[in-house]
Order: structure tokens, then sequence, then C-alpha cells
């Protein structure tokens, strides 16, 4: 933000209509301005400007502080510039506003003009007996500057709260570099300046601390995700962060269909939102289903009554054998007592597989084949037990044989159901917000990342063409967040070349989005954020050449 400033002689009428006009402008300007450090120092410049003054310095008071600290400094004839847009940070300390025995600061200028809330005009610093100028003269020797004239203005809100003090060195007599005092004009209009300037600046503290409370709100959500099962909350980190990286990467693309794909700040402020909320409705989903590690869990791995099933078996073939060895002590067969114990050894032999078989099922993975199923179906019929209440039973409830057929992953379709319709939940807890105008797209940006670019995802099947690119953006950084994420308790992270592998079939089959995801390999947002995020054991060389 740039504002040019005529030379306009203070003393006439025309001049201070001039200067008027322009603390109008700058008014309106003030309003417009969303960042809160290019405020700052456009309200020091703009002072500068209306001043004519050679140098000036922007202090902050946060509320219920003790001391005003150094935000902006300009002094142009030595080329200072600091803080704001400038390289060069502040080092300086900050000004206190109580001195070593708790009384009010009165000894510096600033703290002073915070402290009683007035404005300080002060036309030589050298001789001005009211106070401490040493750190100005010591200054002065080190640089060969010469201070003179101070106006000091403190900053007050609607409240009359001090918010800052506006601080400016030297008015220089226009058409000369004369050192002048700070007139009368000049003290009411950066008097006026700086009450505008307070209002502006407390309206857009307000907006930051209210967007400071809404993302700790968000904060607080994904917290009470992450307290309600451990292998989330990752997620609802990492994935904004890798949508931003994304989001980044093309916006600065200037090549392909996405040329034109572009953000503001604002724009950037909303698809953060919209990353950080994007699973705000896993807080509906029970816990078992969530941390399902194993095709039997449910509040415990059921795996382990299977495993006692084995044993009941295991002992029932045992008592039968015996039982066998004992019909035949009368007439001692030895050869029909090791028929029994050899036929004995095959059963057992024939439970400890199956038995291991369907340990190692449970586990789920990537796919289960047609046998693997027929196996877990055979087993659940072909092993009678007697349960608890002594009826013969199926070895497997059709429950277990159904969640032991599972063909990938440990979820049955109910289940995954269940898990799917968290988005459901995300988008009607979003829709209920009263969104503001740049934050109304974060439904429909978190809401779709579950959507498939051939219509075929959920909940509402949307075509790549029915979705922003900030929802294709998000889609993409949630499927590789979960293929290497190793925080998972139903599966290991992959490695990076597996993950990439996976995802350029999706690209094949219309599930993700084709321009969006070159751009994610050819600009290396996929190693950027392996590099940052993912265990370096699961970082290997992706063969980009492959088809």
């Amino acid at each position: 933000m740039t504002t040019s400033f005529q030379n306009t002689d203070v003393d006439s009428v025309e001049g201070l209509l001039g200067r008027l006009e322009q603390l109008n402008d700058i008014g309106a300007a003030l309003s417009n301005e969303r960042d809160i450090t290019r405020l700052l120092e456009y309200i020091l410049l703009t002072a500068k400007g209306i001043t004519h003054a050679d140098g000036g310095t922007i202090y902050s008071k946060a509320a219920n502080a003790n001391s005003l600290h150094f935000e902006i400094l300009r002094t142009d004839s030595l080329d200072i510039a600091m803080g704001g847009s400038a390289a060069a940070p502040i080092h300086f300390p900050d000004l206190p506003l109580l001195n070593a025995a708790g009384e009010p600061n009165d000894s510096l200028v600033a703290a002073y003009a915070a402290i009683h809330r007035v404005t300080v005009n002060i036309e030589d610093a050298y001789t001005d007996p009211n106070f401490d100028f040493s750190g100005t003269r010591k200054f002065d020797q080190n640089t060969g500057y010469r201070s003179r004239s101070f106006l000091t203005v403190p900053m007050c809100n609607q409240d009359g709260d001090v918010i800052g003090v506006l601080q400016l060195l030297n008015a220089m007599c226009p058409g000369s570099h004369e050192v002048v005092p700070f007139s009368k004009a000049d003290q009411q209009l950066v008097e006026s300046l700086a009450s505008q300037a307070a209002i502006a600046l407390n309206n857009r503290l307000l907006i930051q601390q209210l967007e400071d409370l809404f993302e700790s709100f968000i904060s607080m959500i994904n917290l009470a995700i992450d307290e309600k099962s451990p292998y989330t909350g990752g997620h609802c980190q990492r994935v904004p962060t890798l949508t931003m990286m994304l989001a980044e990467a093309a916006a600065k693309n200037k090549a392909g269909p996405l040329a034109s794909f572009s953000m503001t700040e604002a724009d950037r402020y909303e698809l953060k939102i919209a990353g950080l909320m994007h699973d705000c409705g896993k807080v509906t989903t029970p816990v078992h289903v969530v941390d399902k590690a194993t095709k039997l869990h449910t509040l415990y791995d059921r795996i382990d009554l299977i495993d006692t099933r084995f044993e009941v078996l295991r002992r029932d073939a045992e008592i039968a054998a015996l039982r066998q060895q004992l019909a035949l002590r009368p007439c001692v067969d030895a050869a029909s007592e090791n028929a029994t114990l050899e036929n004995l050894k095959v059963q057992l032999g024939a439970l400890d597989d199956d038995r291991a078989f369907l340990r190692a099922t449970n586990s789920g993975g990537e796919f289960m084949s047609d046998d693997a199923v027929a196996r877990v179906q055979h087993i659940a019929s072909h092993y009678q037990w007697r349960n608890t209440k002594g009826h013969q039973s199926n070895f497997l409830s059709a429950d277990e044989t159904e969640n032991l057929s599972i063909r990938k992953g440990t979820l049955t379709r109910s289940e995954r159901d269940t898990i799917n319709h968290h988005i459901v939940a995300t988008i009607k807890m979003l829709e209920k917000l009263p969104w503001p105008k740049h934050l109304q797209n974060v439904p429909e940006f978190a809401g779709g990342h579950h959507e498939r670019m051939d219509g075929k995802g959920y909940p509402k099947g949307l075509t790549r063409e029915e979705m922003s690119v900030q929802a294709r953006i998000m889609g993409i950084a949630d499927i590789f967040e979960a293929l290497t994420a190793s925080d998972r308790p139903y599966k290991p992270g992959m490695k990076l070349s597996q993950a990439i592998s996976i995802m350029v079939r999706m690209k094949d089959e219309g599930h993700i989005d084709p321009d969006l995801f070159d751009i994610f390999i050819n600009q290396g947002v996929y190693l950027s954020y392996a590099q940052a995020f993912i265990h370096p054991l699961q970082i290997d060389e992706v063969n980009l050449a492959t088809p």
C-alpha cells in the first residue's frame, strides 16, 4: 500500500485542506488493510508523509502489558529501516512503563504518552527538561545525527485503552532540509490520524483475536479426535500442511490446464481452515471402528477367542485319542495305538495350520485372494466345537466369518459405511456454521476430499467438473497422507515408491485429479512432504518414468 504526499504549505488554507483530503483517503485505506504489520507500517509512513518527518517509530502495547514494544522504525536521512517490510529486525528492548520502584516511568517520552494518554510535542530534545533523552544523545553521537523535534502521540482504541504509540522525529521544512518543530496543525493531523489508525488497528486486532479463537476451537476439536483415537490426530495436522504445499505449487504453476489458478491471502486462509476441519466429523465415529487394528477387533481383538476354540479342539482331539488308546488296553494293540497317535498329530497339525492362517488373515492387508476367502469359510463350518452352553456349534460365527473374509483392510462394508459417514457429519457440522464471506467455501472444500473425478466417490458423487480445485487438492493430500502414515493401527506406513505407484493407478482410474497429481509429482511436492513428515526408512527411490 503506497500513498503520495504533496509538499503543501502547512500554513495556507489550501495546504491544510489538501492534507485533510489526504487524511480522508488515509482513513479509507486503513480500513481496507488486513495485515497488521503492513497496517502499522502504513500508519507510520503516512504520519511521516503528512508532517514531512525524517523519522518515526511505532510502538505496540498488548493488553495488560507493562511495556511498549518496538514494531516499526524508520529514519530516512540515515537510511535506517527496521521492522515491518524491512529486512532488518528490531533488536531494541521494550520500553518499560514502570520503573524499578514500580512507579510510572515518566522519564521516557513514549512511556509518558502511553501512561497519561497525552500527546507530547517537543521542539528540541537536547533542551527539554522533562524527559530523559540520554539514549537519544548516545545514538546521535554514534551516528552523527541530530535529534531535535519530537511528536509523540498515544493510539487509543474505542474504549480509551492505549494500544500503541506513534512517535515522529525531526519535522522538515517543505522544500528544504531544515529541521523545524512540529506545528499545531501537524499535531492535530497526527492526533486525528492516530485516532483513525487506532480504531483500524483495534478492529484488525479484534478480528485477529476472533480468528485465533476460532483456530483454537478447531484445534480443540482435533484434540478431541486425537484423544479419542491417537491414530487420527496426526492426520488432522498433516493433511492441512500437505494441502497448502500442493496449493502453493499449483498457484506457482504457470503452464497447462491449471495455469490460471491463483490464491490471495484470503484464499489461503480459507483453504487452511478447510484443511484443519476436513475430518471434524470423526468426533461422531465410534472409537472401535476408527481404531480397528485387525479384522476381528471390536472393543478387543476376538482372535483370542478363536485361539481358545482351537485349544478346545486340540484338547478334544487328544481326549478322543486317549480314549481310543484306553479302549485298546485289554488287547494291547500297539499298531492301533500308533495309528491313533499319528492321526492325532495330523489333526493337531491341521489345527495349528488353520490357526496360523486365521491369525495372519486377521491382520488385514491390501488384498485377499478368493482361495483365502474360501479357506476362511471352510474353517468356519468344517470344525465343530462345544460352546459354553454345551451345544455343538460352527467354529466361526457369521460375524466372525464376515470379518475374516474382508478382502482389503480391516473394515466390513457396514463399518466402512460408518467410517464414511464422518464426511457426511463433517459437511452437516460445517454447514451449520454462519461462515463469513471470506470463509463461505470451507464446507465445499472440506466436504469434497472423498469425491472422485469420475463421480464414483462419496457422499455426493460429484464429478471433477462439479468440484473446486481446492477440494481436489485436498483429496490428493488426504490419500497420500493416509498411504504413507506410520501411525495407523491396521498397517505400517508405505514406502514412498509404493504410495506413488498406487496414486498413479488412482489417477489412471479417474480417482484423483490428473493435472494436480502431475504438479504434485513434477514440482516435487511429494518429496518435500516426505522429507518433513515420513520416516526416513520409508523414503526410497521413485521411478517417475514408469507409466
